[in-house]
């Protein structure tokens, strides 16, 4: 809920500027891409202005959602490997509770161990 509030607090605004620029530069402006012929370019593109901002605004968020993708590949392939290796892991688990190893038989008669005649002192005697 606060984050939606959050965000109406912002978008809202944000609409109501744009559309403000948006009627504001109506007028119609040449874009050209040809640098050697000013007067008449092999291609030029006539647009309101505020649509070419709008453009050059959607590619930049789109340039910086790629690159910003790119420069995180490293971790995303951290992930899939840890997810993997997880995966695996769980399989063993399963496969083990499905099948537990079975005990080694214990034997029936423990063998008597003699206790020595002279045993050693647990601590050295002090010699002064």
């Amino acid at each position: 809920m606060l984050r939606r509030i959050v965000s109406l607090v912002i978008i809202v605004p944000l609409v109501v500027i744009l559309l403000g620029f948006a009627v504001a530069n109506r007028q119609i402006v040449s874009v050209s891409f040809d640098p050697f012929d000013q007067a008449h370019p092999a291609y030029a593109l006539t647009l309101p202005l505020f649509a070419i901002v709008f453009v050059l605004l959607v590619l930049g968020v789109l340039i910086g959602g790629v690159a910003a993708w790119l420069k995180q590949s490293h971790w995303r392939r951290a992930a899939r490997q840890l997810d993997r290796e997880v995966r695996q892991l769980r399989e063993e688990n399963d496969a083990l509770r499905r099948h537990p190893a079975v005990p080694e038989a214990v034997p029936t008669a423990r063998p008597q161990i003699a206790a020595p005649e002279n045993p050693a002192p647990l601590v050295p005697p002090i010699v002064p």
